[in-house]
This record gives C-alpha cells, sequence and structure tokens, in this order.
C-alpha cells in the first residue's frame, strides 16, 4: 500500500515531533499512513486498505479494498454506500487485531453510533487517532473513553474558548417549551442524516415525549438501521403525505438543507429550530433561519478538548482538522508538546457534508 504516499511540506511554524519517537504513522495529504501495518486511516480517497473511524462521508469513503472499523460503522457504510462497495472486517471494541507488524484496537469515541478511536500500537510505543468524539453522554452512543498514549492525535472541531456548549437536555427542554407556547405551529428541527438525528429523537425520548415524531424521507433508512442495530427511537412517521393541518403542533425533523427548502412550505406556519454546535454563533443561526438555535453538538467543545488532554498528558499531541493553532497554544500552556497537522478533505461542521444533510447515499453522489 506503498503507493502514492506524498509527505506534505515541512511547515516552519510547527515543530518536528519529538518526544514520543513514532515515525511509523506518516501525515499525509489524503490522510495517516501506517507503514509497518500497511494501513491508512480516515483516508479521504480509497485505498487498499483502510481503519475507519466512523460513517460520516468526511470519514468513511465508498471503493477500498478492505476496511478495518466497528460492526456499527460497517453497516452504516454499506447502507450508505451499497454492499458491494464495502468490503469490511469487524473489530468489536476492545478487542486486538494484528494487522502487519502492529497491533489494532478500537475504542469508544462517544460521537455518533459506532465512532471509535484507533489504537496503534508498535514497538512498545502506542498511538491514538481519536477521530471526532465529544465527551457528554449520548443515549445513542458508548461513552468516550481515554485511552493512555504516547501520541495523541486529536480533532479540533470547536478549539476555541467560545465554544463551550450547554447541557443537551437543557436545549430539547426550549425545544419542548416551545412546542407548548406554539400549539398551532409546525416544529421543524434541522438534524443531519447520521447521528444527530438519531440523537436528538432519543433524548426526546428520554424528555418523556411519547408522540408520534415526524421524519423527512432522507432521515430513514438511517433511523431504521439504527433501531436495527439496538437504538430505539420511539414512533416515527413521514412527513410525505399527511395534510398541512394534520402538522400543526407537531415535530418535525428534516435535514438542515430541507428547512430553508420548498419542502417546508407544505408545513403549518413552521418553528425553525437547527441542532448544531454552531448555534451558539449568532451569525451562523441567523445563516440558517433558525428562529430557535439549540446548541446540541457531536464534537468536543474546548473544555472537553482541553480536559482529554489533561487526562492523557501524551509525550506528543498531533491536532487537525479545526482550530488547530488554538488548541496547541493552549496544550503548551499546559506543559505539553502539540503541533498542528493540517490535513486537508475532513468537515469544520458537525458533520457537515452533503450526504450527512440528506442520507444514505449511492457512491456516485460523494464528493
Amino acid at each position: 500500500m506503498s503507493d502514492d504516499i506524498r509527505l506534505p511540506p515541512a511547515d516552519p511554524a510547527s515543530p518536528a515531533p519529538r518526544g514520543a519517537d513514532i515515525d511509523w504513522l506518516v501525515p499525509c495529504p489524503e490522510g495517516l499512513y501506517c507503514p509497518p501495518g500497511d494501513f491508512w486511516i480516515d483516508p479521504t480517497r480509497a485505498k487498499p486498505r483502510a481503519i475507519v473511524t466512523h460513517g460520516h462521508a468526511d470519514h468513511a469513503r465508498p471503493g477500498h479494498g478492505a476496511v478495518l472499523a466497528t460492526p456499527e460503522t460497517l453497516a452504516i457504510m454499506a447502507a450508505r454506500f451499497g454492499p458491494d462497495q464495502v468490503r469490511g472486517q469487524p473489530l468489536g471494541y476492545g478487542e486486538r487485531l494484528t494487522v502487519g507488524d502492529v497491533s489494532v484496537m478500537l475504542a469508544p469515541a462517544g460521537h455518533v453510533l459506532g465512532s471509535a478511536q484507533i489504537v496503534v500500537t508498535h514497538r512498545g510505543r502506542t498511538a491514538v487517532v481519536s477521530g471526532d468524539y465529544k465527551r457528554r453522554a449520548d443515549p445513542t452512543c458508548p461513552a468516550f473513553e481515554p485511552v493512555p498514549c504516547d501520541l495523541f492525535i486529536t480533532e479540533a472541531t470547536f478549539a476555541l474558548p467560545v465554544f463551550r456548549h450547554p447541557p443537551a437536555a437543557g436545549e430539547i427542554a426550549k425545544l419542548l417549551h416551545g412546542q407548548e407556547v406554539f400549539p398551532d405551529r409546525a416544529h421543524l428541527v434541522g438534524v443531519y442524516a447520521l447521528g444527530k438525528c438519531q440523537r436528538v429523537i432519543r433524548m426526546i425520548r428520554d424528555a418523556g415525549y411519547d408522540r408520534p415524531i415526524y421524519i423527512h424521507g432522507a432521515l430513514a433508512p438511517l433511523s431504521t438501521l439504527y433501531e436495527n442495530l439496538g437504538v430505539p427511537l420511539g414512533p416515527l412517521l413521514p412527513v410525505a403525505g399527511r395534510a398541512r393541518a394534520d402538522l400543526a403542533g407537531e415535530l418535525v425533523l428534516a435535514p438542515p438543507g430541507a428547512v430553508a427548502d420548498r419542502w417546508a412550505r407544505r408545513l403549518p406556519d413552521p418553528l425553525v429550530a437547527v441542532a448544531s454546535g454552531w448555534m451558539g454563533v449568532r451569525q451562523r443561526a441567523k445563516q440558517r433561519g433558525a428562529e430557535l438555535p439549540l446548541v446540541i453538538s457531536d464534537h468536543a467543545d474546548w473544555d472537553e478538548l482541553l480536559q482529554t488532554l489533561s487526562d492523557l498528558r501524551p509525550e506528543e499531541t498531533w491536532i487537525t482538522h479545526g482550530r488547530e493553532d488554538a488548541l496547541a497554544h493552549a496544550a503548551a500552556g499546559m506543559g505539553l508538546h502539540a503541533r498542528p497537522l493540517r490535513l486537508a478533505g475532513y468537515g469544520d461542521e458537525d458533520d457537515d457534508s452533503p450526504a450527512d444533510h440528506t442520507g444514505p447515499q449511492p457512491a456516485s453522489t460523494e464528493g
């Protein structure tokens, strides 16, 4: 799998790696490559062998020769890309597998169902690739587990002190209160098809709401898959075919792209809510047309990122896809050695890619 490895040019602003002595994990433009295992981690284009952290489109791509991932991630990839596009080997949390000359283990990341940190051990040293993760409770997936390591490669989506997400239960309470205050308006909630949709539904149920929830057709396939994988979501009904008057006072979930689309015009005086970590930024909420912004993120916020570095205190930290410089600076203030990777191809939104807005897509539509 050593074909087409192009090392990025040295960044004079980033110190060379030291301390962890892990030269067997190589940052490349298309992802992280492990020469002694001859595999890629979350490559942005098809490779002979890939280990995939989770099923979002910026991390899971179709066409790999072989994929190692959790059983849930493989099921999500098969649903999104088609079974013929995913030739995979499942690996459960905590199980170890020898790949080439390295040992690989998957640990829960707490991002979405099936999401995993990739734990790679070679020559007595351990590197952990976080993928996307959060430290908040999520009823749809196992919680993040800190794994001691020499090198920690972390995301930095919300790595600025301004991003301190409120408790998600309070945001759900705001939604249900709005439904009480405006009983004649449909409450339209923009959610990403994979992870955010199912988490919001499950939190609504946990808050005691047992009425049917109406969903856009693009959210149905992955919601059904979640239920098949053991995550109960309660009664879900399609919006299609419903009379306008029947949706007054109801909760309706749709992809963010549909919220501002003519599709939403079929709803009676919709009160628009959007569930995203970015809804704490007023301008973002305005751009999305959110009358009721719901700050619910599936990524670690600033405090969670710092907590994770404090818990692990790795010899070396590499920071990718997000506010890399800010987190590197904060890590230095904690006495840790960190550097930004500036890998391209990963989203800085809450799973903000076309496929994740609209649900399962054939491989030909992937960008």
